[in-house]
């Protein structure tokens, strides 16, 4: 930007020092102490959901404390890899016995992620959240199958009538 000064039809217009528009210089006077002190101000970032809510019966909503970061687990790609590996070599098998015409070889044996958790129950796997809202489930399902005698062979009388 040319801080130099140019006229403007009959006044001359000086640049400020601050923002550098131009100005007549009795307006320059007055305008240089207030440009000076707004550009020294730091602006507050607009909040947009607290303009909007304003004026409403809406409560606003505060920030949520923030968690602790959840540990960085150990990535386990090499047993991906692997996984990845024998599942191709025993699809080429099938494959290759397919068209020889002989009985497809057995699967290869599912492998156990270390991180899940194992339901008591029903002998699946979990991650960890999944697994503490899973074995509350199935603790509460397996407690409403208790197999009672007594109960159904009641239960099958008072159909029967």
């Amino acid at each position: 930007m040319c801080f130099g000064s140019y006229t403007d039809g009959n006044q001359e217009l000086f640049p400020c020092e601050v923002c550098g528009r131009r100005f007549a210089a009795d307006v320059l006077e007055r305008h240089g102490p207030i440009c000076r002190k707004l550009f020294n101000k730091k602006r507050k970032p607009f909040n947009s959901l607290k303009q909007r809510l304003q004026g409403t019966d809406i409560p606003t909503v505060g920030k949520e404390p923030q968690s602790k970061p959840q540990p960085v687990r150990k990535s386990n790609w090499r047993q991906h890899h692997e996984d990845f590996i024998n599942a191709m070599q025993s699809a080429k098998q099938c494959t290759l016995a397919i068209k020889e015409g002989r009985p497809l070889p057995p699967p290869p044996p599912p492998t156990v992620n270390p991180d899940y958790i194992q339901c008591p129950y029903c002998k699946r796997r979990f991650n960890e959240t999944a697994a503490s809202r899973h074995i509350n489930f199935c603790k509460d399902q397996e407690s409403r199958r208790v197999f009672d005698p007594a109960q159904t062979a009641a239960r099958l009388a008072s159909r029967a009538q």
